[in-house]
């Protein structure tokens, strides 16, 4: 692998004067496999948002690199026009806006991705029979009415669509079935294999990790990353949980 494609430096960042997260740093390889772990509420999510320019948090120290670039302080749109992708825990409803004019909307304001109507809806299709999604759910509103697994469905669909240099994958087994906890990981296999994309995923469950080669593991404990090491900690983790790693919170 090359350099790192995201490198966060001392990054701490939080809500109404809260800290959540404290001077955390993380490097993500161009190409590769990486995967954050914690128990719940560790500030995993968190740091996704924040990686991602979520206005909702504040940062208050560090810098976040894409590319060779300081992006701290652009906007999400931007950082998506970066290459930059996250996807959700709880994927939002837009009454009123059909799922294929909402895929048109986002991959027309990416020059690379300008195909003719006719084409681009072809493509849609073609993704969506890869995903086992009908494709009666591209004309209706965008999650409305969706299952949990159907929403998980359309973010994959906008991955492929995509094709992000970087996807961040936020806790994206939460909540689903084995069937669509399946199709997920369809959808991170066909971004590996078609678009050689990097994915940081976020994660306390090491049940999606079964069908990924996995490069790197990270851990955050109380909003600190407290350690990392390579695909054999997923094993460890899933035997011996995160306790193990409190000792390490506690002495940052």
């Amino acid at each position: 692998m090359s350099d790192a494609l995201l490198s966060v430096r001392n990054l701490s960042a939080g809500v109404d004067g809260k800290e959540i997260l404290h001077s955390v740093d993380l490097d993500v390889e161009e190409g590769g496999v990486h995967v954050l772990m914690g128990p719940n509420g560790a500030g995993k999510s968190t740091l996704g948002h924040v990686i991602m320019g979520e206005p909702t948090y504040d940062v208050t120290g560090g810098t976040i690199t894409f590319g060779g670039e300081d992006v701290t302080e652009l906007s999400p749109d931007k950082r998506s026009l970066a290459g930059m992708f996250l996807s959700f825990q709880a994927p939002v409803e837009i009454p009123g806006v059909p799922l294929s004019s909402f895929l048109r909307a986002i991959a027309s304001a990416r020059p690379e991705l300008d195909m003719k109507r006719k084409e681009f809806r072809k493509r849609v299709r073609e993704l969506a029979d890869e995903l086992d999604m009908d494709r009666a759910y591209l004309d209706r509103e965008l999650g409305v009415g969706f299952s949990g697994g159907e929403k998980k469905k359309v973010e994959m669909l906008q991955l492929l669509l995509l094709k992000p240099r970087l996807a961040i994958l936020d806790e994206a087994d939460s909540g689903l079935d084995v069937d669509a906890l399946s199709v997920v990981s369809r959808g991170m296999e066909l971004y590996r294999r078609e678009c050689n994309g990097t994915l940081l995923v976020i994660t306390h469950n090491t049940r999606i990790l079964e069908h990924l080669d996995v490069d790197k593991v990270h851990v955050m404990v109380r909003g600190s990353m407290v350690t990392e090491g390579d695909a054999s900690m997923i094993a460890d983790i899933d035997t011996n949980g995160f306790e193990q790693f409190e000792s390490l919170a506690q002495a940052r």
